[in-house]
C-alpha cells in the first residue's frame, strides 16, 4: 500500500538530510547506539539524537531500549513504500530511454543510407 502524501513528504523530508542518510546507511548493517551512531560524524551526539528523533518521526528507524543502551533500529518498510511510488515513475523513463533508443537507431540507419548513396 502507498503512503499518504503527508506521510510520504515526513519521509522525503527525513531522507533530504545526507547525515540521516548516513545513518539509516550505518544502520543497515545493524542496531547502534546514538554513540556508535556520532562517531563518524564531526556533530555532538545530542544533534544525533535530534537526526534520529525526525527519522523516528518518519517511520525509518524505532528505538529500543535495554539497560541503559537504547539502540536504534532501521525500519524498512516505509523505504520499500518510497521504491514503490517511484517504481511508476521508472516505467515512464524506461518508455522515454525506448524511445530515444529507437529514434536513434533510425537516424543511424539513415546516415549509413547517406554515407553508401555518396560512395
Amino acid at each position: 500500500m502507498l503512503q499518504s502524501s503527508t506521510t510520504l513528504d515526513a519521509t522525503f523530508a527525513a531522507l533530504a538530510d545526507p547525515t540521516r542518510r548516513a545513518i539509516l546507511a550505518r544502520l543497515a548493517s545493524g542496531q547502534a547506539s546514538v554513540t556508535e551512531l556520532a562517531q563518524p560524524f564531526s556533530i555532538s551526539q545530542p544533534a544525533v539524537s535530534r537526526h534520529l528523533k525526525v527519522l523516528e518521526s518518519a517511520g525509518l528507524i524505532s528505538r529500543g531500549r535495554d539497560a541503559q543502551w537504547r539502540p536504534a533500529r532501521i525500519e524498512a518498510e516505509p523505504l520499500k513504500e518510497i521504491a514503490d511510488w517511484i517504481e511508476q515513475y521508472r516505467h515512464f523513463w524506461d518508455a522515454r530511454f525506448d524511445a530515444l533508443d529507437n529514434y536513434l537507431k533510425t537516424i543511424q540507419q539513415k546516415g549509413k543510407r547517406h554515407v553508401r548513396k555518396r560512395r
